[in-house]
């Protein structure tokens, strides 16, 4: 049986230092000023500037090991009935997660929270990704359920919710999407009218898929005040008219309430207001920006664990007298889900620990809580945007193979893949669609370049230039990854070539051109992970405590592959606006921009593949 008393005086212990934020290494990673968002795609970064999770602290570790227990333990077993949304069941365990403050992590000292680091929020995400149905209960409650309060609630409204939040005496919920308007959050149509003695906002309308709505308390929901300004309001389960639709009958994450929510004359007072009148996108798009990478982590929790079911099956079947693992094929499957989990792993951890340090910074110089995280966040927004696209589509890609290994077992509900594969799905569709976010990921990062806060010209002229001048074929780079960082140079310029000439060349038509800016945000997430890969891999061999020849192979496969990723995008685009002569000197200016050396992929997976199988999970 769980020991929760003895988890619960451990998680005392842990956070006693949280008033000082004494969270980052000071010595080291506190002291290396960080890239401002979408400044990695123009600016070298080095090992010391990227956080990889070799850097974590005892105290990080800490939390990960009591939020291992407490999904191991508490959760997993029950998954079956998880799955069959018994009575009480999840609700129950979010007060079992809340005892060990696995809820409130993000909530100040004041209101009953733990108020700790970006990074252990991070973490949590990542172990409660492993449990399905359960992840998406949690992390929609600690996220989007319990964010907006904590940032934009006035003092009342977070001294009445937070702490019970925090607790899990109540779960959270939020009401954004509606029948018509799903991506475009804009174009809702649920009403609120203030009553004619001015002490209620009347809501009318109707919500969809809103997760958390069979048992939450708590709902956050946006409406248009007398139909025109965009506003959030906080409603409390057994406020006359609120009322529920039937559970949906959904492909996966059957395990969590998703209910439609009907607002008929609901009366609510007027202090429930949620943020400024008419702000309410301010609400909706910046938690969006922080479910974002907790997405990411959430998936690659998911990913590891789907992952290491592979690896189990494979190395306990045996056909032809002789184990799964055995045969080249299969061990070229664990490979690539190793490598794609491994740059993952860096890049997600990467993208929240610039986000905290931000959010560190921006409170010593005395900002405000609500605006600390959330302008720091907001300075990520692009590199949030690559991780929940990154997360979702590795994800998508190990259950798959998972299935794959199994065989018919995995497509039996015998076993946890048919589930994993599922649940992978909603990943590529809520916190913003995938597409989605690879069109915002372009178009932030060219809105900046606008306004001025990043610099795309000077290098954009400066490749102009490189093209019409001889290539530079010198060798006299040293170092043992020397060509990985001349690649990631190179294809830094790749970008900048593909996305500067459409800039160039289409102008305002741009915005209407999706597949190309589709194509540039394929080269930015593959830069932004291999870079990513490149600066773990580099402070793995510079510390030389675990330096072996499997990280070097997962480095050259992932940018053999990585870089011919970005050429076939980078052509797409260019073969889309661009002909003739012109077209000529910029596909060889791509050509030349995304070389890299040849590697023996095959041997190098089967030395990735070979210290899996021996660990028998995943150990890197």
């Amino acid at each position: 049986m769980f020991d929760s008393r003895s988890k619960v005086l451990e998680k005392k212990v842990l956070f006693l230092d949280s008033k000082n934020l004494n969270i980052y290494k000071m010595e080291t990673l506190e002291q290396i000023k960080s890239l401002k968002g979408g400044e990695f795609v123009i600016k070298e970064s080095t090992p010391e500037q990227v956080f990889t999770p070799e850097d974590y602290t005892e105290e990080q570790l800490m939390v990960r090991s009591m939020a291992s227990d407490f999904i191991e333990k508490e959760v997993m077993p029950h998954w079956k009935e998880i799955e069959k949304q018994e009575a009480g069941l999840s609700l129950s365990l979010l007060g079992k997660a809340g005892e060990l403050g696995l809820l409130s992590t993000a909530i100040p000292e004041a209101y009953g929270g733990m108020n700790q680091d970006v990074i252990s929020g991070c973490i949590i995400a990542e172990e409660v990704g492993r449990s399905g149905s359960f992840a998406t209960t949690l992390i929609c409650h600690i996220g989007i359920g319990t964010l907006p309060i904590l940032y934009f609630g006035t003092e009342e409204q977070k001294q009445k919710f937070l702490p019970k939040l925090g607790s899990g005496e109540w779960a959270a919920s939020y009401c954004l999407t509606e029948p018509s308007s799903g991506s475009d959050a804009l174009g809702a149509k649920t009403t609120a009218t203030l009553s004619e003695d001015g002490k209620e906002w009347i809501l009318n309308g109707q919500k969809m898929w809103i997760t958390n709505a069979g048992f939450a308390h708590s709902f956050t929901v946006f409406a248009k005040i007398d139909g025109k300004e965009f506003t959030a309001f906080l409603v409390e389960a057994g406020t006359p008219g609120l009322n529920l639709g039937a559970e949906e009958d959904k492909m996966g994450i059957k395990g969590s309430s998703t209910r439609q929510v009907f607002f008929e004359n609901c009366r609510i007072p007027v202090e429930n207001m949620l943020g400024e009148r008419g702000k309410g996108h301010l609400i909706a798009f910046n938690i969006l920006n922080i479910g974002r990478y907790k997405l990411g982590a959430t998936a690659l929790g998911g990913a590891r664990e789907a992952f290491n079911q592979s690896v189990q099956y494979a190395n306990e079947r045996t056909q032809f007298g002789k184990t799964l693992s055995s045969f080249g094929a299969i061990q070229h499957k664990i490979a690539e889900m190793a490598i794609q989990l491994f740059a993952l792993e860096v890049a997600t951890y990467r993208c929240a620990n610039d986000i905290g340090k931000l959010e560190h910074e921006n409170l010593e110089a005395g900002k405000e809580f609500s605006k600390a995280l959330l302008g720091a966040a907001e300075e990520y927004a692009i590199e949030c945007a690559i991780i929940k696209v990154l997360g979702s589509e590795v994800l998508d890609f190990v259950v798959d193979e998972n299935v794959q290994i199994h065989g018919g077992m995995g497509f039996s509900e015998e076993t946890n893949a048919a589930r994993a594969y599922r649940d992978s799905r909603i990943a590529r569709i809520y916190e913003g669609t995938s597409e989605i976010n690879r069109l915002l990921s372009i178009d932030m990062l060219l809105k900046k370049a606008m306004s001025g806060k990043i610099d795309l010209m000077t290098p954009g002229m400066a490749i102009q230039k490189e093209l019409m001048s001889v290539p530079d074929f010198g060798g006299d780079d040293e170092g043992q990854f020397a060509a990985e960082f001349k690649a990631i140079k190179n294809a830094k310029k790749a970008f900048l070539l593909v996305a500067g000439g459409a800039v160039q060349k289409l102008m305002a038509k741009l915005k209407d051109e999706q597949e190309i800016i589709m194509n540039a945000s394929d080269m930015l997430i593959q830069i932004y992970t291999a870079e990513s890969l490149l600066m773990r891999v580099q402070k793995i061999f510079d510390k030389g405590e675990k330096a072996e020849q499997v990280y070097a192979d997962i480095l050259k496969v992932y940018f053999n592959d990585a870089m011919n990723k970005i050429n076939v995008a980078g052509k797409d685009a260019l073969q889309s606006y661009a002909e003739g002569d012109e077209l000529r000197i910029m596909l060889m200016g791509l050509k030349r921009f995304t070389k890299y050396e040849p590697v023996n992929v095959k041997d190098a997976r089967r030395r990735i593949a070979g210290k899996i199988i021996e660990a028998g999970k995943y150990n890197l």
